[in-house]
């Protein structure tokens, strides 16, 4: 048999049962959404610019699906005539012919051919186009909104604001991007039917390592040096106060003169630190070892209160990374105070306001339904204040104050979600100690070894204190900053 008359053995009986009402319906849809998809495709490339994400949901997952879908429908459709007539037994014993002879079977041959290789084309490209999609900070961020808006929010005031979430969250190769996938689907189900949680559990379990993802960008090992940081703080007074803390902070990883930072002490590869936390949120930290290095393990075991051998073995043990301290890198919720020293430090909220700090405080820590209920109440409640108890203020700098209740206001909707159940203190960051326990998880001085070595918690393990809450620290002066 030639080349030609098996293309012809084929094509006949393709040709007879294809007259199916489920594979024309499928050959309708495919055609439909692929005209759609090209119209779109072409809108994007000449026109550009950003769209509705759920625009992009539409045309990148659910039309390619429908696309997909109708090419499926067609050889099922044969399938089910063919069986069908077999139960029928009206098989015919020979198929009609397709005459190639006859110029209009050539051109609809051709027809076919084209559309074949056409609808390969639509298909490779919808998968690329969704995929990428998929891996947008758009599709991330925006299309479960109410879901990621706290995440999100976060993300958009943050110094990873330019990195794009696949980039932490998946990170390089095929793997980790299969597995990103497969534990989508049971979000997508659990955003379908509102199942997810509120607050989104922390941490996340099963992330990439840190070394992975954070390391592609950040060596700890090669920082140098002490970090020199200045904290501002505002007092509660009629005058809001300014109180300055600076300190030295060792970050440093380990220097060629046998100097260790903070990140040289507790990312080390050679001397690896492990520790056992007793609770998912691992706040708890039972047993903290590390390898010396003389290759010898030390174990520092929490006394106050002493862990159980059944504790112990039934903890979470985990190999210590960048996480375990930066555990909120880039989604940061800030407490109320600290939010608003940052704003005022930075002029947004005006010191020159009396009792600006103490007031806008006060208005942040009230429990509101809702975030529009908290925007109208925050800034009525700051205006009456000013109005009624400061009003040649409220007259000489009522530009000055809206300016500021806009940006308390701010400080609300960036950190408190009611929705999602997020509020003050939901979301605490590992990141020093003011907050939240952070670095005394550890470096409480209630961890101790078999040998009566305790984990140390003074104050120049970590950093250097060279002035503390002072009005106008003589450093900053001597040190050209102020």
């Amino acid at each position: 048999m030639t080349f030609h008359d098996q293309i012809v053995s084929w094509i006949r009986p393709a040709a007879y049962f294809a007259q199916s009402p489920l594979s024309t319906f499928g050959a309708a849809l495919t055609t439909s959404s692929a005209i759609t998809l090209l119209g779109f495709w072409l809108f994007d490339l000449v026109v550009g610019g950003t769209f509705h994400p759920y625009v992009g949901l539409i045309f990148f997952l659910v039309l390619p699906g429908i696309f997909v879908l109708g090419l499926l429908l067609i050889p099922i459709g044969i399938l089910l005539r063919r069986a069908e007539l077999i139960k029928q037994r009206n098989l015919p014993d020979q198929f009609p012919k397709v005459d190639f002879s006859h110029p209009a079977a050539r051109h609809l041959f051709g027809w076919i051919a084209g559309l074949t290789v056409a609808n390969i084309v639509i298909f490779s490209v919808g998968s690329y186009r969704g995929v990428q999609y998929m891996d947008s900070v758009r599709f991330c961020g925006q299309t479960c909104h109410t879901v990621m808006q706290p995440e999100f929010t976060a993300y958009q005031n943050s110094a990873h604001q330019r990195v794009e979430c696949v980039q932490c969250h998946i990170g390089p190769g095929a793997s980790w991007f299969v597995r990103s996938k497969l534990s989508g689907l049971h979000q997508v189900y659990g955003v379908a039917f509102h199942t997810y949680d509120r607050p989104i559990p922390v941490p996340v379990q099963n992330l990439r390592p840190a070394r992975e993802t954070c390391e592609q960008c950040h060596w700890p090992l090669a920082f140098t040096g002490s970090k020199l940081v200045v904290i501002r703080k505002f007092s509660e007074d009629e005058k809001n106060t300014e109180l300055t803390t600076v300190m030295l902070l060792k970050i440093g990883g380990r220097a060629q003169n046998g100097g260790v930072g903070i990140h040289g002490r507790h990312l080390d590869p050679n001397n690896p630190i492990q520790y056992v936390s007793l609770d998912l949120q691992r706040q708890n930290m039972a047993q903290v070892s590390y390898v010396d290095g003389s290759g010898k393990k030390i174990a520092f075991r929490q006394t106050q209160p002493r862990p159980t051998t059944a504790q112990l073995a039934s903890g979470e043990i985990r190999t210590m990374d960048c996480i375990d301290c930066h555990n909120r890198p880039t989604h940061t919720f800030q407490m109320p105070a600290r939010a608003l020293d940052d704003m005022m430090a930075q002029g947004a909220i005006s010191p020159e306001l009396p009792y600006i700090k103490k007031q806008s405080l006060a208005a942040l820590k009230v429990r509101y339904p809702d975030r529009d209920t908290a925007t109208r109440q925050i800034a009525a409640t700051l205006d009456d204040f000013y109005r009624n108890s400061q009003p040649d203020v409220y007259r000489a700098k009522r530009k000055l104050l809206d300016a500021s209740i806009g940006q308390v206001q701010a400080v609300y909707l960036h950190n408190v979600f009611p929705a999602m159940n997020i509020g003050w203190g939901t979301y605490t960051s590992n990141i020093g100690h003011m907050d939240s326990p952070g670095c005394f998880r550890c470096h409480d001085g209630s961890h101790t070894s078999a040998d009566g070595r305790t984990i140390p918690n003074d104050c120049d393990t970590c950093h250097t204190m060279l002035a503390m809450e002072e009005p106008n620290p003589k450093i900053l002066s001597d040190l050209g900053i102020k």
